[in-house]
């Protein structure tokens, strides 16, 4: 990689659905945080919905067309970064934001694989989902299920889902019927990863309430999750040569300074290897 395709962060700095008021500032503070140890440039995508409202609990489909302007922002960013640098960093405050990215990174490289590191499955669509929270379709429109006016083509059958543990009927049926591999925190180990993942290359997405509660602050946290150490592992055993993307999402900004700054070294310490691979392939 020459200096000049030297790998940036592609930032989402506007509402993309947000229920919570601590995502669009724990995405920028995580940022600038990776942009200051590794010294890299960040994309910052964002409009005027950053302005308008700022975070409420609205329907789906009212979210989606407001966060429209910032989806197509993302979708182009990530595009542009594949073809100059062959790879991508997100830092986003939603997972709302993959239903922009994903597409454009499935239509960027062929026979692309993603891991989806999560609490949720976010595989519900507009006709199953209990909540109307775009959020939780997140994932099942990046694959398809339904149209959500940015794209598709993330296959079912190449998506594994890692730390899940809260799914609705729903989306369990979905996953079933589209062969979705799902990994939850009890059976996480580094072979079986590999295995499934094969020389495939891999998107991989962090949502943070992947995580056991009480280690980084999320906005929908459950209970029994994953470890640092599981996570880290997990990362180490990917080969930096199969990764075209790492998304890292809903890190929700704790008030409390002395928190933020605990919550942000250990994500650091969780993600610096794979960034610093990814900078170095």
């Amino acid at each position: 990689m020459t200096p000049e395709a030297r790998i940036g962060i592609i930032l989402s700095q506007a509402r993309i659905a947000d229920r919570t008021a601590g995502a669009i500032p724990g995405a920028k503070s995580l940022a600038e945080a990776l942009a200051e140890k590794f010294a890299l440039n960040i994309t910052d995508c964002a409009d005027q919905a950053t302005e308008n409202g700022g975070h409420r609990a609205d329907n789906w489909d009212v979210a989606l067309d407001e966060a429209g302007p910032v989806l197509r922002q993302l979708a182009q960013a990530t595009r542009a970064a594949l073809s100059c640098q062959g790879r991508a960093i997100v830092i986003a405050n939603t997972c709302s934001a993959s239903l922009a990215t994903l597409p454009a990174a499935a239509t960027s490289v062929s026979d692309l694989a993603l891991i989806w590191i999560d609490a949720h499955a976010d595989y519900n669509t507009p006709a199953t989902t209990g909540s109307g929270y775009l959020g939780g379709m997140a994932l099942a429109g990046a694959s398809g299920l339904w149209q959500s006016g940015h794209g598709a083509g993330i296959a079912p059958a190449r998506t594994l889902i890692l730390g899940a543990r809260d799914i609705d009927a729903p989306e369990a049926a979905h996953i079933a019927q589209h062969a979705v591999q799902v990994l939850p925190p009890d059976q996480l180990t580094v072979g079986a990863v590999q295995s499934w993942l094969g020389r495939r290359p891999v998107w991989i997405h962090i949502d943070w309430d992947v995580m056991e509660p009480g280690l980084i602050p999320a906005a929908y946290a459950v209970a029994q999750g994953v470890l640092p150490n599981q996570l880290q592992a997990i990362l180490a055993g990917i080969p930096s040569d199969q990764i075209i993307g790492l998304e890292l999402a809903e890190y929700e900004l704790p008030s409390d300074p002395e928190a933020a700054r605990a919550a942000l070294a250990l994500i650091l310490d969780i993600v610096s290897p794979i960034v610093q691979r990814m900078l170095a392939s």
